[in-house]
């Protein structure tokens, strides 16, 4: 009988390596924006926009961190509840799209963000 990784094993290693991903790409492209001395606009980069790159991705990153992991628990209920009655589809996918605003209010602010520090 083969071993078999958990799910959740294997999502916590994709997340894992796409947030490394995302954080080099994060820290390497303010440095060559520092390097150059200015932004694409010509403004010249502060510690504040650093903080303020910093606080949109946390923003983003976290709150998408936790839709999945509210869908998960949200959505593995609402299989259970649709296969003994099918005909509650509807509220469970209302209840699962509540739980994935999460990250679009999440995405919301790190615009509203970014629209301030530009």
């Amino acid at each position: 009988m083969k071993k078999r990784i958990p799910g959740t094993a294997v999502w916590l290693v994709a997340t894992s390596t796409f947030s490394l991903l995302a954080t080099i790409l994060f820290w390497w492209s303010p440095a060559n924006a520092i390097e150059a001395g200015t932004m694409a606009g010509g403004a010249p980069v502060s510690d504040a926009m650093n903080w303020g790159f910093i606080a949109a991705a946390l923003a983003t990153g976290l709150s998408s961190l936790g839709a999945g992991i509210a869908v998960a628990g949200v959505g593995s209920a609402a299989i259970g509840a649709i296969a003994e009655k099918p005909e509650l589809l509807g509220r469970s996918l209302i209840i699962v799209g509540l739980a994935e605003g999460i990250a679009i209010y999440g995405l919301i602010i790190s615009i509203l963000i970014l629209n301030r520090i530009m």
